[in-house]
């Protein structure tokens, strides 16, 4: 009777996550906020963490790698923003750099052909591969390595999301997407940075569209502006 309580009891709470949180960041695609209900965030959070799963804040992954002291899961809001606004379809080969616990790779995998993920800390790829087996997702791979500037090895993409912050982003990134592809990408400095969707069109060109304003940890090995030269 008490595990059925405490199961109800946390449905409640994912539901109030939902309407309070996600739908009112402009999250209103049914399918990715269905989605936020069947794949269980808490079964992706460190061990010490999981009474704030749903809650609306970032989570440290320290918890799992004492080394990771700047990575952190994303609030659930800004994984749901993410998984909506890169408008996946289901036939999309996605690189996300920066696996952290899985989760947001696991929303991505759900709405993707494959999803190549790649982290810089060797526990945590662990920590994210074992998470993402046991959520019995089967399409995405974690591997260890430095995709700062990509990761050419699997490409061409149709989709990249950087789930760090950068100055700017580097050139030689665009030379792995596909014609039509995209990158989500949070760029600038502290305290002014923007989300950013970057597609890159058929004949070389590109656009851009700024999503939102946040702040978050700089990614691993970030690409940084140039410095003024006197």
């Amino acid at each position: 009777m008490q595990r059925q309580t405490a199961l109800m009891n946390i449905e409640q709470v994912r539901f109030n996550m939902v309407e309070q949180q996600i739908r009112t960041w402009d999250v209103l695609d049914t399918d990715v906020l269905d989605l936020l209900h069947t794949l269980k965030r808490e079964h992706f959070v460190p061990p010490p963490q999981r009474e704030f799963a749903l809650m609306d804040i970032e989570l440290p992954l320290s918890a799992v790698a004492a080394d990771a002291v700047t990575e952190r899961m994303w609030s659930p809001k800004m994984e749901a923003r993410v998984a909506q606004d890169v408008d996946l379809h289901g036939f999309e080969h996605v690189l996300e750099v920066g696996a952290g616990s899985g989760y947001l790779t696991a929303l991505l995998a759900s709405r993707a052909a494959r999803v190549t993920s790649v982290e810089i800390n060797p526990t945590l790829t662990q920590f994210a591969a074992a998470n993402l087996a046991k959520a019995g997702i089967s399409n995405a791979t974690v591997t260890t390595g430095d995709a700062a500037r990509g990761w050419p090895t699997s490409a061409p993409y149709d989709v990249i999301v950087f789930t760090g912050s950068m100055e700017v982003l580097p050139e030689e990134v665009l030379a792995q997407l596909k014609p039509g592809g995209k990158i989500f990408a949070i760029l600038g400095k502290a305290p002014v940075m923007r989300a950013q969707l970057i597609t890159v069109t058929a004949n070389g060109g590109r656009s851009e569209r700024t999503l939102f304003e946040t702040v978050v940890a700089p990614l691993t090995h970030a690409a940084l502006a140039p410095g003024f030269v006197f």
